[in-house]
């Protein structure tokens, strides 16, 4: 299958694995490059030495493309962003923060740019400043989200709508069916997260993983929009969030409930009462744990039969 993303990526489907923190490690990276897709590595949870391993033992595994998902509010995004400089990777996806910080020098270090946004007013900026593609990332989306709350199904036609450049969808995405869907509506390709952390090659921890798969139908929830809207798996922790509210916390005491490492107790780590467990929507049809290669032959397996049925209608 060849369209803009493919063609910009140099790879066979237009399946990005988002490079989710404490899941998105140079195993499940270069198991989805393998596949066909492009594989991220996730560097918002690596200190920068442990950024360098995961990319030299990415390159080893694959001759495949693949990139790096750099957070820009990491506290040592110059170092990050130097080894990835230094290690020749091609392509980086940075968000949360100002694309007009690095998308430059990294343009002028030979490396493909795309930057995640959860809004039209974000989707011009990045534009104007020069990324290659981008990412737009709808509500039902796991981890941090946009502040707007726009869904999926509205976000994709009104960005496509205001910008020329290679759009990927994000948010509620783990079938080849809702492929399909957000491509008719105006996206190359899709950015595709939940569905990966319930794979075999995900550095995720085990319980987790079978947390994601047990997950129905309204058990995730947006919380913390003061500090940084997540989405979370309803659990001990976030009760504590609710009863926190209810009892009229300060933004100060929600920073001292939420503390450190939250999200690498309960994503990395294994505790699935006091952890953050960031998931999408999405994790409620998500039934099994499978290896990422299959997830990719799945999905455009699924995208070929749902393009065949629309022909039909």
């Amino acid at each position: 299958m060849q369209n803009r993303i493919t063609t910009l990526f140099g790879i066979d489907y237009p399946i990005i694995q988002a490079g989710m923190i404490w899941a998105s490690g140079w195993r499940l990276a270069s198991a989805v490059s393998n596949a066909g897709g492009l594989g991220l590595i996730g560097a918002g949870s690596m200190y920068p030495e442990v950024l360098r391993e995961h990319i030299q033992k990415c390159q080893q595994a694959t001759d495949k493309p693949f990139g790096v998902n750099v957070p820009m509010l990491y506290p040592d995004i110059d170092k990050l962003m130097e080894i990835i400089i230094k290690l020749k990777v091609k392509i980086v996806f940075t968000s949360a923060g100002n694309p007009r910080t690095w998308t430059q020098t990294l343009k002028e270090n030979g490396v493909t740019v795309v930057h995640v946004v959860s809004s039209v007013k974000f989707a011009l900026k990045a534009q104007e400043a020069g990324v290659d593609a981008i990412v737009a990332e709808g509500f039902e989306a796991g981890g941090h989200n946009g502040r707007d709350e726009t869904t999926t199904l509205t976000l994709i036609p009104a960005v496509r709508e205001k910008i020329s450049i290679p759009l990927i969808a994000a948010g509620g995405i783990a079938t080849g069916s809702a492929m399909l869907a957000v491509m008719i509506l105006g996206a190359d390709g899709v950015q595709v997260g939940s569905r990966f952390v319930a794979s075999e090659e995900a550095s995720s921890h085990p319980l987790f993983k079978e947390k994601v798969v047990e997950a129905g139908e309204g058990d995730t929830q947006l919380t913390l929009k003061e500090l940084a809207p997540v989405r979370l798996l309803k659990n001990k922790f976030y009760d504590d969030i609710q009863k926190a509210y209810e009892q009229g916390y300060t933004l100060e005491a929600l920073k001292n409930l939420l503390g450190r490492a939250r999200a690498k107790r309960g994503m990395f780590e294994g505790d699935l009462e006091e952890g953050e467990l960031e998931i999408g929507q999405v994790s409620a049809l998500i039934h099994d744990i499978k290896p990422a290669a299959k997830i990719v032959a799945d999905m455009m397996q699924e995208f070929n039969s749902a393009k065949n049925m629309l022909a039909e209608l």
